[in-house]
This record gives C-alpha cells, sequence and structure tokens, in this order.
C-alpha cells in the first residue's frame, strides 16, 4: 500500500504541517511555509526480528589519541564509527583542539579535516603555530556537506573532522546554513555516514547566548556524543566536559591551558587551585566530585551586619538555595541571628559547585566570618548538614581524603559516623553544636 505525502515545512523553524498557512503557528513569521513533497513511500510488509543471542559480538575500538585530558573525557579514546558534536563559545579554542587532536590521530587513523569557516591558508598559520602540520593529515575547506559525504563514502577514511557544521549548506535544500532544518538534516546524514560506513565524525557547533548548542535540541540526541569546551573566569584555563556520551563518563572533565603553543594539558589541576588560598577570616577548604576526580578549592564567605531592611544573600559558584538553608539551620540551633546579617559567597576560581558534601564547608565559613576567627590551616570540611542540625557521611570519602593527602592537608572534619581508610587527623562531629568548639 503506498501514500503520498505532502508537507508544508517553515523554513524558519522547522514547524510541519499538511496545508499551506500564511503565517507559521509556531514562529508567528509570514510566508515562510514551504512545500516539501516526500513522495511516495511504501509501508514494509515484512521485518524481521534478531535474537541477541545470534548477533555476533563486536569489540568497540577505541581511537585515542594520547592526549590524556581529552581520552579522559571520551572515555579512553573515540569509539569508531561515533559521531560527536564538540561546542563552545566563539574564540575559545574549539578549532585550536580540533587540530591538536587530529595531528595526533592522525599518526595512525586516516584522518580528513573539512574546515568550512577558514580559508586553507588560514589554517595553516594555525596548524604552524600549533605544531601540527603533518602528511597524514589532509585539509580541505569544502562546506558543501554532499560533497564532504560522497568523498568520504569513496574514500573511507577512519575519521573525518567538520569545522563547523553551522557554515556548511546542502544543495537540495534552499535553508540557509546554520538554519534548523539544514541542521537536522545535515546531522541525520552525517549520522548514517558514521554508521553505515564505520568512520567517526566529528562536528563543532556554536552555541546561544544561553549557552546551548545552537540549533534544534534533536541535534543533542541524534549525536553519540557532545563535549563543551568552557572557559574559567580567573585563568586561561579550559574546561572540556562532557554533558552527553553514549561510550563514556558523562560530566567528566578535562583542563587545558591556553598559550602560544595552544592548548596545553593541565594533569594536576589541584596544584593550581590551592597554590593562592589564604588562611582568612571565612576561608575554608572544600572538595567536590567532578566526572571522576575529586576537585579541592578555596570557599570564601564574608557575614556582616546588613544595612538594609532585608538582609542581602549575594552568591557566585554556589546554589543560593543550599546558603539559605544552612544559615537558617545555624540560626536555628545556635541561636546566631543570621537573618540580620548580609552574606556573601564565592568559588575561588570561578567553578560552580553543587552537592550535600559541601554542606558542613558552608556552616564553617559562615561561623569563621562571623566571629572573625580563622580555622586552622590544612583542614578540609566534608560532611552533609540535615534540617534536624546533625552532621551526616557522605559518598567517596576515601577519594576525597586520598586526593587531599597528595596537597598535605593533614585534618579532615568529617561526621561522627563516617568510616574512612585515612592516614591524615580526623576531627568528628555529631551535630551543628559542636562546631562552636573550633573557634573557641
Amino acid at each position: 500500500m503506498s501514500k503520498k505525502v505532502i508537507l508544508y515545512i517553515c523554513k524558519n523553524c522547522a514547524y510541519q504541517t499538511v496545508k499551506w498557512l500564511g503565517c507559521c503557528p509556531e514562529c508567528k513569521q509570514w510566508n515562510t511555509l514551504e512545500l516539501k513533497d516526500q513522495g511516495k513511500f511504501t509501508e514494509p510488509n515484512s521485518l524481521r526480528l534478531y535474537n541477541l543471542l545470534d548477533i555476533e559480538s563486536k569489540s568497540m575500538e577505541r581511537m585515542t589519541s594520547g592526549v590524556k585530558e581529552w581520552d579522559r573525557v571520551t572515555g579512553s579514546g573515540l569509539v569508531r564509527a561515533s559521531f560527536v558534536v564538540l561546542t563552545g563559545d566563539p574564540g575559545i579554542g574549539k578549532s585550536t583542539l580540533l587540530i591538536q587532536i587530529a595531528y595526533k590521530l592522525s599518526e595512525r587513523y586516516k584522518t580528513y579535516y573539512f574546515s568550512s569557516e577558514e580559508s586553507l591558508e588560514q589554517v595553516k598559520l594555525r596548524s604552524q603555530r600549533l605544531n601540527c602540520i603533518s602528511s597524514n593529515l589532509l585539509f580541505s575547506d569544502e562546506a558543501d556537506l554532499d560533497n564532504i559525504i560522497n568523498f568520504s563514502k569513496d574514500n573511507k577514511p577512519d575519521l573525518i573532522i567538520i569545522d563547523s557544521i553551522q557554515n556548511c549548506f546542502l544543495k537540495e535544500t534552499n535553508n540557509t546554513p546554520g538554519s534548523i532544518n539544514m541542521l537536522k538534516e545535515s546531522a541525520f546524514k552525517l549520522m548514517r555516514l558514521a554508521k553505515e560506513n564505520d568512520i567517526t565524525v566529528i562536528i563543532s557547533g556554536h552555541i546561544t547566548k544561553e549557552g546551548i548548542i545552537a540549533g534544534p535540541k534533536m541535534l543533542e540526541h541524534m549525536v553519540d556524543a557532545v563535549f563543551y569546551l568552557q572557559a574559567e573566569d580567573c585563568w586561561q584555563t579550559r574546561i572540556l566536559r562532557s554533558v552527553k556520551n553514549r561510550f563514556g563518563t558523562v560530566n567528566e572533565i578535562g583542563f587545558f591551558q591556553m598559550g602560544s603553543n595552544g592548548l596545553e594539558e593541565v594533569s594536576n589541576i589541584n596544584q593550581q587551585l590551592l597554590q593562592d588560598t589564604s588562611n582568612n577570616p571565612g576561608s575554608v577548604l572544600i572538595s567536590f566530585i567532578e566526572g571522576s576526580r575529586p576537585l579541592l578549592i578555596e570557599l570564601q564567605a564574608l557575614v556582616l551586619s546588613t544595612k538594609y531592611g532585608i538582609a542581602q544573600r549575594v552568591v557566585s559558584g554556589i546554589d543560593q538555595t543550599q546558603i539559605v538553608l544552612i544559615a537558617a539551620i545555624l540560626e536555628k540551633y545556635l541561636q546566631i541571628k543570621f537573618s540580620s546579617q548580609d552574606i556573601f559567597f564565592k568559588i575561588s576560581g570561578g567553578f560552580k559547585i553543587k552537592g550535600s558534601a559541601c554542606d558542613l564547608g558552608i556552616a564553617l565559613a559562615l561561623l569563621s566570618s562571623y566571629f572573625q576567627k580563622p580555622l586552622p590551616e590544612k583542614i578540609l570540611a566534608l560532611g552533609e548538614i540535615s534540617l534536624t542540625g546533625q552532621i551526616k557521611p557522605i559518598n567517596f570519602i576515601n577519594l576525597y581524603a586520598s586526593e587531599s593527602e597528595k596537597f598535605g592537608i593533614n585534618t579532615l572534619l568529617i561526621s561522627s559516623n563516617q568510616k574512612i581508610e585515612t592516614n591524615a587527623k580526623t576531627i568528628r562531629f555529631v551535630s551543628v553544636y559542636e562546631l562552636l568548639s573550633l573557634f573557641d
């Protein structure tokens, strides 16, 4: 049985309807609906089902680059025939990172690099600066996606990189490069190229002012992995973060330092985070997990009497609700009127922390600033605080302790019920009442 399918598709937002409309109901733009004749198709009259026991298992080959931070985030290397998106702010270093990775992978894998944003002369200048010129790595400034796909099918590379997908176009569509419809069509074709031809595909993409991939949300669902390259406010540090990875850990992060020779790995980020810590009132060392690695970082609090009718809560890098909650618990059980105090919080390095393991550190930072008494040096606070004022154990405590010992942190403030294996001194607390003993 065959049907003829006719659709009208909005070239602005990709809204679909079976009849023509003057104004698109989705984006409210006029005269944007265009006829797309899907032709005739035949409904399938046969379907095969398979038992998974009969499917031949193949080991997933991973393409390791030798760049440890990249390989960590990708899950010990890119899986062959995977479809990957790298995105980030303009000028953050996406092209620099991709050229460096392509150069490393071209030593063992047939690699093509398609630059739709820069001319070959510009790419050569960048590659010379990065010292990434090799006879094994081939470049093209082709932007026609159909030509790229057909060429790749004929020549069978192991890896192709397209920088960037927003600058590519398809002749068969009337959509402008970067439009939602064009991105959907392009992503579908590249996904088929990867899966049917055993080619790993990496595309770079722009992000919106909200910090998400520019284009349809469906793009993130179609690809195997999405990596964000982000910058920290205070340094030239770049964070490569995995927000989706079908073949690895989600939220894994890698650190790079932007220098004159491109992006260089930062293998020991905690050493950099701890080098400028201070032993002042309101300053506390805390730790939190990013991906699979514990980060040690300084938490800073400032508490002072309010000058206005309503106390201010100004927070950077932490959920404000968490600060308000801890302040309320301390006010309830320690009779300290934080409701009449302005509270300011900041995380050193511009990071954003989350999780209840930082509760104890937040409480100690508040008390330290309130009493104007610093905590002893080389102390790490790890614990969750309940609404009843009890200090509770946390997960991954041995991981935190092991990392802190590498940097000479010799005292851990933890829950009395915490099970831990460490050579460091531990000071245990049952409830928030006992925290005052640190400031006597």
